[in-house]
């Protein structure tokens, strides 16, 4: 899953520009470090998020940025070019976007699901348009 935009953006024809191999990246980047925390939580015995981000703070809310950055410039960019459905991008930017509000504002840990929830039905669509050779040409 961390990489899933890299390589959206590797069968992306025409390619939507740098920002979105950028985007990929710094998304993936940020993905691969969250898949470590949950491994770190695991063997560490971390019995909460509070608890892990106590641990990890700085260094988790710099990669939670970087999958923000990332995820707005890929998303930007494919909607942008055009080819995969304005549904799909659309939903997986709105999943971000409240991931970021919520992470912001005071709100109970489990409303991240909602966002995660959007962000993944946008996924989801962009890979059945791919699936299904349903492409948008601008």
């Amino acid at each position: 899953m961390p990489w899933l935009l890299l390589g959206l953006y590797a069968i992306h024809e025409p390619k939507p520009g740098v920002g979105a191999l950028l985007g990929a990246i710094l998304y993936g980047a940020a993905f691969t470090y969250f898949s470590y925390t949950t491994l770190y939580a695991l063997e560490a015995g971390i019995p909460d998020y509070a608890a892990l981000w106590t641990d990890l703070g700085v260094v988790y809310t710099f990669h939670g940025g970087l999958m923000v950055a990332g995820g707005l410039l890929f998303g930007g960019s494919v909607l942008r070019a055009g080819w995969l459905p304005r549904y799909a991008v659309l939903l997986f930017l709105a999943g971000i976007v409240l991931n970021l509000v919520l992470a912001l504002a005071p709100s109970p840990d489990i409303l991240q699901t909602a966002g995660s929830l959007l962000r993944n039905l946008g996924l989801m669509g962009m890979g059945h348009a791919i699936l299904f050779g349903r492409q948008y040409p601008p």
